[in-house]
């Protein structure tokens, strides 16, 4: 028995497989490689090119997208420094015509202030020349008739009155004069 199984074992190698399993395996083989090749290859690659068109559009999209963003960016950010720029302009102007308006103002009020000044000097000279003219005309009748009094003589005579008032109130100036200057 033990030479049974040598000699069946020198005539079959298990290490090396029959000729028509190669055979076999090799058409197989090549039957899958032929449908792999002719279906499956190409749909893959097809697949492959939709992938990267889409990515490189996708790419080119963002790009696009992103030269869009930033050009609106830089539009935004010009329009922002021309409305301060604006704005500025604006703020001075409006303080350079209040200061005008103030500065025009108090030309105003120092003309009405002069002028109200010079009306109330006007009115207070003419004020006191009437006063001064009342005085005169009642120191004049009060002289005359106490001068008339003293004298014993009547003093109706209008010039001669008037010239002694006149002298009576020219000695009293010159006598007040003389008091102030002392």
């Amino acid at each position: 028995m033990n030479n049974a199984v040598i000699l069946a074992a020198e005539g079959a190698n298990p290490l090396i497989p029959n000729v028509w399993e190669i055979v076999v395996t090799v058409v197989g083989f090549a039957i899958l490689l032929f449908i792999v090749s002719k279906f499956v290859v190409p749909a893959f690659e097809k697949t492959y090119e939709e992938r990267s068109a889409a990515i490189e559009g996708g790419i080119a999209k963002a790009e696009a997208a992103q030269a869009e963003a930033n050009a609106a960016l830089e539009s935004y950010k010009q329009q922002l420094t021309d409305a301060r720029t604006e704005a500025n302009r604006i703020r001075e102007e409006a303080r350079a015509e209040g200061a005008q308006i103030l500065a025009d103002l108090k030309e105003k009020a120092a003309a009405e202030s002069a002028r109200i000044t010079e009306q109330a000097h006007v009115q207070i000279e003419a004020e006191r020349q009437a006063a001064v003219a009342s005085l005169r005309n009642e120191v004049g009748t009060l002289a005359t008739a106490l001068a008339g009094k003293i004298v014993g003589e009547s003093l109706a005579d209008d010039a001669r009155s008037a010239r002694v008032v006149d002298r009576f109130l020219s000695d009293l100036e010159s006598q007040q004069s003389a008091g102030a200057s002392k």
